[in-house]
Order: C-alpha cells, then structure tokens, then sequence
C-alpha cells in the first residue's frame, strides 16, 4: 500500500527502526501538501511546533585536511585560499562561547579539521569543552574519526554531543570522498554512541545526489538502533575551488522534502537545518520549519562560509511567531 497522509497519521508518535527502501521512498513522492500535513502530524506529536533550538558553530581548527571531500574548502587538495591554522586558545574560545550564549544559543559546536585527531590533539580540545561546559552551555565537536578510547576520553570530558556526518547515500558517498569509507563514518558513530555521548548526525544536499541517495541517507539514519539526537541537513555551499564549485542547485521544494521526510523517520530528534541559510528567502526557511526543521545554527559564521546574522534570525522569529529555547534533544 502506498504510503499517505492518511496511512502515516496513526504512526505519528510512534518510534521506528525498520523503515524499508520503499516505504522511504513512498515518503518522498507524496504529493507535497500530503508530505507536510505528515511532518507536521509528526512533529507536534513530539516538539513544540514554535520552539527552535540554537546552536553556534565556531571552528576552533581551520585547514590542512588531508582528505579529499569533494565540498570541503578545508581540503589540501583544493586552492580555495583557506590558510591552515592550529587550535585556537582557551580565552578565545570561551570569548566566543560567552557571545554565542548572551546572543541566545544553548549549544557550542566546535569544528577541527582533522581527519582523525591524535591523542595529544584531544589533550588541545578537553580544555575547550570544560571551559565551555562551565558556561552553562551544552558542548558539541567535529573532529573527525574516533577509536573507542578517544570516545571515552571525550565523554570523561562531559562532551554533550559529537557530530560525524554521513553527507550521502552509501552507494553516491564513493562519488564525493575517497579518502574515508563509509563504514569508517560508522564506525566512528558506533564508538560515540558506546561512549553514552549524543550523536549529531545527518547529511548534505545538492551534491549532485538523486532523490533515492537522499532517501538511503536519511533510511540509514532512521535504522540506527538509536536515532541520531540531532539531525543537521546541509543545503551545500558551492565554494569557488572545490570540485563542486559549479553543482547544480536544488530546487528549494527539494530541499523541503528531505526535513519533511527527516522529521517523518526520526520523529523525536531535533532536525537541523543547516549549512546554506545565507543562500535560502526567508519564505524557504519557513517552510523548513514548518516541516519539522526545530534547530538551527547561529551566528554570523559556520566553518568557513558565511551564515545569516543574528539581528536577521530574530526579526524571522519574530515574524513566524518562533520562540527560541535550549530544546533538549
């Protein structure tokens, strides 16, 4: 039986880990007032629908990534002018932490561009996360590949979430990076959640991926045993140097579908929408939310893209009648 709004309305509340190929797929050819009256269904069943969470990313190593992700300006292998520097010091960081946190935001991501951080690497980072963890804020980093005991330490350490992306669909993800396999991404997820730290994970749009690689993303997501606390979907940001500076754009309904379905499948995690604001009206973002989108990054800058000021994100607030909140995953 195909799937309808109808179909999906009893299951709304309800927590699954057995999504198949077709029935993720079914979600994505619904007709779009029929995917979102899901979502939405969904969404309220679990989330207040006017409550958005803030996060703030602040990219505490920026450069010299030996891998190769085809969207990453961080790469050595790309000319994108993006200098390598080391980790920021403490007072810088917490300097920031204290902006993000006074401007609204109740989580503080930090990104290093490694692809895999060495032992005396964390030494550098469980400052950071104590540091910030003292300011009364949840605690997030990206720092590539984990081993089981670099996990341990970073949950000794009290870090609140991890983020290890996906980016795509198993069987596209050998057309953006060679230099990690998919399992590798898993494995590491596999070691954040044993640690009993919260995952951050999701995947990027406009890769150049078809609607069924969207569809496996978001199904491997949706099968984990446990679903990732936090879901970022990334529209991607086409840098000029990267080989994919001239992808084709995704339609913005396009975009849309992929929350929908997110918030469809992983009905108690917070989906966040991501990467690429700067380049989305407000009236796409809207629909973002109302979707089921109920995080967002903050601040003026990501990694190394730029991202919409603060005075923008209140004023749409304002007009959508969102109330922003530290929303718990």
């Amino acid at each position: 039986m195909h799937a309808t709004a109808e179909t999906l309305r009893p299951a709304a509340a309800a927590l699954r880990h057995d999504w198949s190929r077709d029935e993720v797929e079914a979600l994505f050819a619904l007709p779009f007032s029929d995917l979102m009256y899901a979502a939405q269904t969904t969404h309220r069943a679990h989330f207040d629908p006017n409550v958005v969470q803030l996060s703030t990313l602040l990219n505490i190593k920026t450069g010299g990534c030996p891998e190769d992700c085809a969207y990453c300006p961080q790469s050595v292998r790309f000319d994108t002018n993006v200098e390598a520097a080391p980790v920021l010091d403490l007072d810088t960081v917490l300097t920031a932490a204290r902006r993000a946190r006074d401007a609204g935001a109740t989580r503080f991501c930090m990104g290093a561009a490694w692809r895999s951080p060495k032992d005396r690497d964390l030494e550098q980072v469980i400052p950071l996360i104590e540091g910030v963890r003292a300011l009364g804020m949840e605690t997030c980093v990206t720092l590539g590949m984990l081993n089981a005991g670099q996990a341990r330490r970073l949950a000794d350490a009290g870090l609140d979430y991890y983020n290890h992306n996906l980016d795509t669909s198993p069987d596209f993800y050998g057309e953006i990076i060679s230099t990690r396999t998919y399992q590798d991404r898993l494995d590491t997820l596999a070691n954040v959640r044993d640690a009993d730290i919260n995952v951050c994970c999701g995947g990027i749009v406009g890769l150049g991926e078809s609607v069924t690689d969207r569809s496996e993303l978001l199904r491997t997501l949706a099968t984990m045993s446990k679903h990732p606390e936090s879901v970022p979907i990334n529209l991607l940001v086409r840098v000029e140097g990267t080989p994919l500076a001239d992808a084709e754009a995704v339609h913005p309904i396009d975009f849309v579908r992929t929350i929908a379905v997110a918030r469809v499948l992983m009905p108690a995690s917070h989906v966040r929408l991501s990467a690429g604001r700067t380049a989305m009206s407000e009236e796409l973002q809207a629909l973002a939310f109302l979707a089921g989108a109920n995080s967002i990054f903050y601040g003026e800058q990501l990694l190394t893209t730029a991202n919409p000021d603060v005075a923008r994100d209140q004023a749409l607030f304002t007009r959508l009648g969102i109330s922003p909140t530290a929303g718990h995953a």
